[in-house]
């Protein structure tokens, strides 16, 4: 589904003015032959999508930036790169509105099933008491999903609070910029950190991808941690000594919001037949959304009538074993 949708974020950036795809190549990277890089090969063999295998020598002559200590190979995907999400969905929502469509920020109700036994829903309740009708209802909420099904979803999927950080690459220092350093993500025995170059003056992203304490999306603060920066600059000094002591240009805390094996969650409401809940995309339910949404459409308009096992609410348990990363 990223392959696919890929292809949209290419064509909505080709069509804009900014750009919303920055093609930087996306680089993996691992101490030992592990078993996620070698699915990964196979897969991107069989799709037909391009993929280098790095070994260590290799790594260190294309990469210097990088300290190699401790790998082993790397797999560099060089037509991947980097969304402008926020900019993107600005976009989207614009050339939606110029076509027609409406587009409202407003607050939902809680849909209520123990108010009424009907075998489909017939309204929704907005902030200011509004009512809205509609034949279907599509739920893609992020974390605030399991706030509008609490009895379904509040302990199927898991908010939790995510922080990332900017760092200040040295003046003058081009080997962080986009076209020296690609995107890239360290497995390190499955305790993933990831990041991004420097795009946009923005600075140096690195992010920790372990799971972090359980956040409510509307009542939890966005103050960044000490203990989580402390981790982010001791990785530095392992992998990137250029940037260990840099100053901090800025950080985002956000959320994850996983199912409990990490994949999608893209099914029919059990009891009303017009409601579809979507979510379950963690970190990377965005670079999905072009394929997911079309899916999701051909469900409801009746065009699409076999589910995705691997995405049913039946296979989302209530304790969280990540298996899809």
């Amino acid at each position: 589904m990223a392959w696919e949708s890929l292809t949209d974020g290419k064509w909505l950036s080709n069509s804009e003015k900014l750009p919303i795809f920055r093609r930087l190549g996306v680089l993996f990277f691992f101490e030992k032959l592990e078993q996620y890089a070698t699915r990964s090969v196979e897969i991107h063999r069989k799709l037909g999508i391009p993929i280098e295998t790095l070994h260590r020598a290799e790594l260190a002559r294309r990469f210097p930036q990088f300290r190699w200590d401790g790998i082993e190979l790397g797999l560099f995907e060089p037509d991947f790169g980097a969304l402008m999400a926020r900019r993107a969905v600005e976009t989207l929502v614009a050339r939606f509105a110029a076509a027609g469509g409406e587009y409202r920020l407003a607050q939902v109700a809680a849909p209520s099933t123990a108010s009424s036994t009907a075998p489909s829903l017939d309204q929704l309740v907005v902030s200011g008491g509004e009512r809205l009708e509609a034949s279907n209802y599509v739920f893609a909420c992020g974390p605030w999903l399991p706030k509008l099904f609490p009895d379904l979803l509040g302990s199927r999927i898991f908010v939790t609070r995510q922080e990332v950080f900017f760092f200040a690459p040295p003046a003058g220092d081009a080997r962080f910029e986009p076209g020296a350093t690609p995107g890239w993500a360290d497995f390190n025995g499955g305790d993933i950190f990831y990041g991004f170059p420097d795009l946009e003056a923005r600075g140096f992203k690195v992010a920790h991808d372990r799971h972090g304490p359980a956040m409510n999306p509307d009542t939890g603060d966005r103050l960044p941690s000490a203990e989580a920066l402390a981790q982010a600059r001791a990785y530095m000094a392992r992998r990137f000594p250029a940037l260990a002591g840099q100053p901090l240009n800025g950080s985002r805390v956000c959320q994850y919001e996983n199912t409990s094996n990490g994949d999608f969650l893209i099914d029919r409401h059990p009891r009303w037949q017009n409601v579809w809940l979507v979510g379950g995309g963690s970190g990377h339910g965005f670079k999905h959304g072009p394929a997911v949404g079309r899916y999701v459409a051909q469900l409801v308009n009746g065009e699409h009538f076999a589910l995705e096992p691997r995405f049913s609410l039946a296979t989302k348990g209530e304790e969280q074993h990540r298996a899809v990363h």
